[in-house]
């Protein structure tokens, strides 16, 4: 796991070696083994690297081939590397690396690689006989890449903060995606907070050249479908994939671990990988003193079912209150989480952990939220539409009367929707602000809603509206909060500590098949109800029938109190820069003070946050 950045385009650009270098040095935490400068006739590729596979000096990188043709900056893990390279006789390698295997296969093959590429990356290729670069991210879009473009200049790096450093990219809030913002939390790719910095979206390539740029969708969750609805055969082909996914993740040269939540999803991690490996692992839960918090008990009796070498971290409040400034340094590009991220990546790194297993991705895999019981429940209701709207309207009031507080207001939203669709339905379920809320902070109306406008992108794709419905709920999350919210948070917080953080449920393999099992068979019924049954014998009753929690931290308590000061001292700085309204941020935080239920912790925290990153990088608003 690594920093990748560079320059493409070096008429305009002074001294653009040196510019690299500080672009690489502002994500030096993020690979803190080694780097590495490249400069070819129109390009400047830079690395920092955390040593994963092959440890030796000499699979560092910029890595070049033998014929100095072909030179690759890489992020990332190639997991079937080994394969790969078998398929590769004639190249000669000279190391034991994924990022030579990975440089061979597209001298070979070209771009279409990365279809026989299983991984998460993120690369840029140069190419010096044709002068051409190619920037490519991961089909999930687990690691980042970011990019600004200036004319013939194009400027990339995995991280915003390396973008800022090089001098070449103004320090100006991208405006246009607050309302976005405040009404998720997050900005969805390919736009970010920055004006003109935009993403490399999922499953896509850039192709750049002297005469432009070319962007290729290279791949989509529902390709290469299967006819198998047999119940028996698809729990034992998701326990297969599954099982080969964690087996390829467990690849490594140095030590491996896994978060313990005590949930489902990373419990069956730890349950599955301590049976493939055969040995003692390390786990890692984070637990606290407000009970109703704390996940430990259970995390506690997984460790001891699978003899693990459990690590329980008592989170100590005026220490956390301590430490919450540098968590909060370390976020690249806000969004409504993180701090949970960095403070367990931070204590796995302290333990001499340098990769760690994570269940992220299973609720999106197999239907862990609530939404993917309720849409579906919300459609089979279709006729109570041919009501009048003014009678819908007095329904949704009673609503809204008899559940004060944000899901009344999301009700009252719902009953009153012109459709049931999963364009309207789904955007609902995930807003964190309502309309009237937006409104206040950004002084205007609403011009657009991001999610909807994603869902009816994907459903201009061919394939999408033939799938199940829960495979489309299921995609509209990898494309919105998964994608943009706890992968981001994920890569950043990890990477603050050089901790890389691998993610066997968004193995490409094992999402192509589930998105085309049918709904009779993977409705949850009971929680992941298809993965419990793929794998009975692994978790105990009482993790399977607990009630879902989450890796949530006591913010309620603490922004109240010990956390009072600094979430201040953030609303006042966004109120300082007149990008939205102060009274408006004023009153979201006395509601949420006075104990307002439809302003709980997480519709403020992300303004504290904004407000605090702005400061921190020093952005124009």
């Amino acid at each position: 796991m690594c920093g990748i950045a560079g320059i493409y385009g070096l008429e305009s650009v002074d001294q653009p070696i040196e510019v690299v270098e500080s672009m690489v040095s502002a994500m030096q935490h993020r690979g803190p083994d080694s780097s590495g400068i490249y400069q070819g006739d129109n390009v400047v590729l830079g690395h920092a690297r955390l040593s994963i596979i092959d440890l030796d000096a000499k699979a560092n990188q910029p890595f070049t081939s033998l014929d100095g043709r072909y030179t690759i900056v890489f992020n990332g893990e190639i997991y079937n590397y080994q394969s790969l390279r078998s398929q590769l006789p004639e190249y000669d390698f000279v190391t034991n690396s994924d990022t030579e295997v990975l440089l061979a296969a597209l001298i070979k093959w070209g771009m279409p690689a990365l279809q026989k590429a299983n991984g998460m990356f993120a690369f840029a290729l140069y190419d010096r006989a044709e002068q051409k670069l190619w920037l490519a991210r991961d089909r999930m879009g687990i690691k980042p890449l970011y990019v600004h473009i200036n004319q013939s200049t194009i400027s990339f790096a995995s991280e915003i903060r390396s973008l800022l450093k090089s001098g070449l990219v103004p320090r100006k809030l991208n405006r246009s995606v607050l309302q976005e913002y405040l009404q998720y939390q997050c900005v969805h790719d390919p736009e970010t907070l920055i004006e003109n910095v935009h993403m490399v979206e999922a499953g896509t390539y850039y192709e750049v050249s002297d005469t432009g740029i070319g962007i290729v969708e290279y791949w989509k969750p529902w390709q290469n479908p299967h006819f198998d609805q047999d119940p028996i055969r698809i729990k034992k082909n998701v326990r297969d994939l599954l099982a080969s996914s964690i087996d390829r993740r467990l690849v490594s040269d140095v030590p491996i671990g896994a978060f313990l939540s005590g949930g489902i999803d990373s419990s069956m991690l730890v349950g599955i990988a301590s049976e493939r490996l055969g040995k003692r692992i390390d786990t890692f839960n984070v637990s606290f003193k407000e009970e109703e918090f704390s996940e430990a008990a259970f995390a506690r009796r997984v460790a001891d079912r699978y003899k693990t070498n459990h690590h329980e971290i008592s989170l100590d409040t005026k220490e956390f209150m301590v430490d919450l400034p540098e968590a909060v340094r370390s976020i690249d590009h806000p969004s409504g989480d993180g701090p949970n991220s960095w403070i367990v990546s931070r204590e796995t790194k302290r333990q001499g952990i340098t990769v760690a297993l994570s269940g992220l991705g299973g609720d999106e895999v197999f239907g862990g939220y609530d939404v993917f019981k309720r849409i579906p429940q919300i459609a089979d209701q279709a006729w109570s539409l041919s009501f009048p709207k003014f009678l819908r309207r007095v329904v949704g009031g009673v609503a809204k009367y008899k559940y004060p507080g944000i899901r009344g207001r999301k009700l009252d939203e719902i009953i009153t929707a012109d459709y049931f669709d999963l364009e309207t339905l789904y955007p609902i379920f995930r807003k964190v602000l309502l309309r009237s809320e937006v409104k206040s902070l950004i002084g205007h109306e609403l011009t657009t809603n991001a999610v909807r406008q994603k869902i009816l992108r994907l459903e201009e794709f061919h394939g999408f509206s033939d799938l199940p419905t829960l495979s489309r709920i299921s995609i509209a999350e990898f494309d919105t909060y998964m994608r943009n919210v706890l992968l981001r948070d994920a890569d950043q917080m990890s990477m603050a500590q050089a901790l890389e953080i691998r993610v066997p449920f968004l193995d490409h393999e094992l999402v192509e098949y589930c998105m085309h099992i049918s709904d009779q068979v993977k409705f949850p019924h009971t929680p992941k109800k298809l993965l419990i049954d793929s794998y009975p014998e692994i978790l105990p009753d009482e993790v399977v029938n607990r009630e879902k929690m989450g890796f949530v931290l006591p913010w309620e308590i603490w922004m109240k109190n010990d956390l009072s000061e600094f979430c201040q001292e953030g609303l006042n700085y966004l109120c300082d820069t007149n990008c939205m309204s102060s009274s408006g941020i004023q009153n979201l935080w006395n509601r949420f003070k006075a104990g307002d239920k439809s302003i709980t912790w997480s519709r403020v925290w992300p303004l504290v946050v904004l407000g605090q990153w702005l400061k921190i990088n020093e952005i124009e608003a």
